[in-house]
């Protein structure tokens, strides 16, 4: 624990960034400064007026650099870890916010996508919006941590957050910018089709059909090969037809191999 009153208390944010502390708690500035609750809560809404920190979550306040204090926040990428952890909620970065950390963000989300197991609103701060997704699978889908410039971030897979895209494709833009995703990711050879026969395997058959439709049409389109050998054989056994476009009538010619209903034109622009 760091000696009590260890700076003013105007002067606490930027001595805690030199010392690599991106964040403090409402206990700790009470502990580091000396004072009562009430009067730590006055000092956060003096740092908050001054662009100096905000708060996130109810008792974490989340410090601005120089560099930021225009914004009156931090990118979502440096705040959302930490974040979550003091809130306890098991999380992780999915849809286009995932695809563009892997490299594949034709256009830049608007909002930055968080999935997690918790129900929590949308929040905004300054410039910066985060959206929250509910899911009950969360503990089961692959993620990996990336390392940001705060700490770290646990994202989902490049095959995760395929078939999350697959499966809800508003929040991707879409399915033909979800193919436009696809596309950027086969380009730089992303997809694993093992990683994603074993991801398919938390999701819904009808999902994992879509998928391989995609980004085999995909594939053709932009003159890649991948090897679906796999993901086939696991869902070569469902004999009822999947509508490409969930939300779209079942109808249109039927591709075999996948036994998908090509109910609507996919336009990737790739």
């Amino acid at each position: 624990m760091i000696d009590r009153r260890v700076a003013a208390p105007r002067e606490l944010p930027d001595w805690l960034l030199a010392r690599g502390r991106p964040w403090v708690t409402n206990d700790e500035m009470e502990s580091l400064l000396g004072v009562s609750p009430h009067e730590a809560s006055r000092v956060a809404g003096r740092w908050h007026a001054k662009s100096l920190a905000f708060s996130p979550a109810r008792g974490l306040q989340m410090l601005i650099p120089p560099e930021f204090r225009s914004w009156a926040a931090v990118p979502a990428m440096h705040f959302v870890d930490p974040m979550m952890k003091h809130l306890g909620h098991g999380y992780y970065i999915g849809y286009l916010s995932a695809a563009e950390i892997h490299g594949a963000a034709h256009q830049r989300p608007q909002v930055f996508q968080v999935v997690t197991g918790g129900r929590m609103g949308n929040r905004e701060f300054g410039r910066v919006r985060v959206e929250f997704f509910s899911s009950n699978a969360l503990a089961s889908r692959p993620t990996i941590t990336v390392n940001t410039p705060t700490g770290t971030l646990i994202v989902s897979t490049v095959e995760t957050t395929v078939l999350d895209l697959v499966a809800h494709p508003r929040r991707g833009g879409g399915t033909s910018n979800v193919a436009t995703v696809i596309g950027e990711l086969l380009q730089d050879k992303k997809i694993g089709p093992r990683k994603l026969v074993e991801a398919s395997e938390h999701y819904p058959v009808s999902v994992a059909l879509r998928t391989g439709w995609l980004i085999e049409h995909v594939a053709n389109l932009i003159g890649v090969h991948i090897n679906l050998a796999g993901l086939h054989k696991r869902v070569a056994a469902q004999h009822e037809p999947t509508p490409l476009i969930a939300s779209e009538p079942r109808r249109g010619p039927v591709c075999a191999r996948w036994n998908v209903y090509i109910n609507g034109e996919i336009e990737a622009d790739l």
